[in-house]
């Protein structure tokens, strides 16, 4: 098993920035590929980054992109999302996500992440 833990999340005006963190530990041999979502109340859980475990090739989303940067640190089983230019409409419980190899498919279905973080609040004002 993989487990997950995601901080860094806060606070934070519109224009201004968070760096969050996904700590993995576990059997984190298997995993190859990770993942940033987010999700608010009343809405589906939405990808917003997500890299290979060890590469370089990133995906972003559309309103993520030019403003959010994923990157990793193999040595801590470590990803980061870093956060700049918020947004009020940013606003959002904010999860890590992984999945092995054999997990094959579009890099923001959910479905195909078994291990998940427990989340961390991320809040833009105005």
């Amino acid at each position: 098993q993989v487990q997950l833990v995601e901080s860094g999340g806060g606070s934070v005006q519109a224009g201004g920035s968070l760096r969050l963190s996904c700590a993995a530990s576990g059997d984190t041999v298997i995993i190859n590929f990770m993942g940033w979502f987010r999700q608010v109340p009343g809405k589906e859980r939405e990808g917003v980054a997500a890299l290979y475990v060890g590469g370089t090739t990133t995906y972003y989303s559309d309103s993520s992109k030019g403003r959010f940067t994923i990157s990793q640190d193999n040595a801590k089983n470590t990803v980061y999302l870093q956060m700049d230019s918020l947004k009020p409409e940013d606003t959002a419980l904010y999860y890590c996500a992984a999945r092995p190899r054999g997990y094959v498919g579009y890099w923001q279905i959910t479905n195909l992440y078994p291990f998940w973080g427990q989340g961390t609040q991320v809040t833009v004002s105005s």
